[in-house]
């Protein structure tokens, strides 16, 4: 059963919302308190899984104390509730809240939210994963594509193609617009799987908005560098892998799924180096020294790799199951929720795997050795006879990349 907490200076919405969802008693327990001060008094004696609060509550706004539960419960999902005409102050709440919904609260939408919320956290029943990944208020962003959007973004007229080239070279900034655009907030009737869709439907002032709000992003600075690990080639990496899942055969919905889990399927790598950097420069050390793949030496030491810190950060914030699962299962597509059928989860796989072989140029190679691809994969799925031509196609797409220097 999940323990969902609502805060709200208005106890008739809470209402509406347990009558909505009555149908679900035995999965959800509601708890109610109109004011900041008694939620944080209650979550000291009782365990919730979920809080959602308003925006207006009595004695502190959303913002603050969602903070306050980001500080100190942080395997709380946190969900801020906003009405449409409260759009700022909701935009205060970006760094600390996983999902948005809008007010008055629909009661499907919200049992969508805490499910999606919650689901991933059963299946990966890990504390150290659920705290370690509460704690993230902002993502690390590569300076140059940070200062190159807000360049962009002072123009009123700047094309739609220009801002999409720019978020695109960002895992960061491109996960957070995924984060709001799929939210409830706005109430779309179709998930968002495309930059271009999404930059499209935020607009220039919404995106002015993120990108200008406090503690949403923080630079990636010379300080935060780690032996075997750079910033910039997971930039690159993520990139070329979004393109070369972009070109692999698939029916239209599963190739948005599949490009959108590709270009954010490390998006865990920058958590853990930016939260963990202590254990995460151990797992790059037990790779240089076993010579394993990264993914198996953070299993090892920490119990998680970077592909489910990055499924649950993105599980809470409340993206597409099936993004989630790819993001999830990328070094191991046989584990994924559809085994044997060739969907987003295997897309992203080989085209993880041809990126990581065509960026390793002579010139750069990395200390260990990255996954490859089963041949029985391949076989089972009857591709293995196109594989060839996508590591050529691959080859290819990676000569376009600049060199990280």
């Amino acid at each position: 059963m999940r323990k969902v907490l609502f805060v709200d200076d208005d106890q008739e919405e809470f209402n509406f919302l347990t009558r909505g969802i009555s149908k679900e008693r035995g999965q959800f327990e509601m708890r109610y308190v109109a004011s900041g001060e008694k939620a944080l008094v209650r979550m000291m004696a009782e365990k919730y899984d979920v809080i959602i609060s308003s925006t207006r509550t009595v004695g502190m706004d959303g913002a603050t104390l969602l903070q306050s539960v980001c500080d100190q419960h942080p395997a709380m999902v946190r969900i801020l509730l906003a009405s449409q005409q409260e759009m700022e102050r909701a935009l205060r709440a970006v760094p600390v809240a996983h999902q948005f919904l809008l007010k008055p609260c629909d009661p499907t939408m919200a049992r969508i939210a805490v499910e999606r919320a919650t689901n991933l956290s059963r299946i990966l029943n890990n504390r150290m994963l659920a705290s370690l990944v509460g704690t993230v208020k902002d993502l690390p962003v590569l300076p140059k594509t940070y200062f190159a959007l807000r360049k962009k973004l002072e123009d009123p007229e700047v094309p739609l193609a220009e801002l999409v080239e720019v978020v695109e070279k960002d895992v960061a900034i491109s996960a957070k617009i995924f984060q709001l655009v799929n939210s409830a907030f706005f109430g779309l009737p179709l998930e968002v799987s495309s930059i271009k869709t999404a930059v499209s439907f935020l607009g220039i002032q919404m995106l002015q908005n993120l990108v200008l709000a406090a503690e949403v992003f923080s630079m990636i600075n010379d300080t935060q560098s780690l032996p075997g690990f750079s910033f910039e080639e997971l930039q690159a990496h993520s990139q070329l892998t979004a393109r070369i899942a972009f070109r692999l055969p698939a029916a239209p919905h599963t190739r948005d799924i599949a490009v959108m889990a590709a270009l954010v399927h490390d998006v865990g790598k920058l958590v853990l180096a930016t939260r963990s950097p202590r254990h995460f420069a151990r797992a790059l050390a037990e790779a240089t020294r076993e010579q394993v793949p990264l993914f198996a030496a953070e299993k090892q030491l920490m119990g998680v790799s970077h592909a489910e810190v990055g499924a649950y950060l993105l599980g809470i914030w409340g993206l597409p199951s099936p993004v989630v699962e790819a993001v999830a299962h990328h070094h191991t597509p046989d584990s994924g929720p559809l085994e044997g059928v060739f969907d987003a989860v295997g897309i992203v796989h080989i085209a993880n795997v041809l990126a990581h072989e065509a960026l390793q140029r002579s010139d750069h190679k990395p200390e260990f050795p990255t996954q490859s691809v089963d041949p029985r994969f391949l076989e089972r799925f009857g591709i293995a006879a196109q594989f060839h031509d996508w590591r050529e196609m691959a080859g290819a797409m990676a000569n376009q990349v600049p060199a990280v220097t």
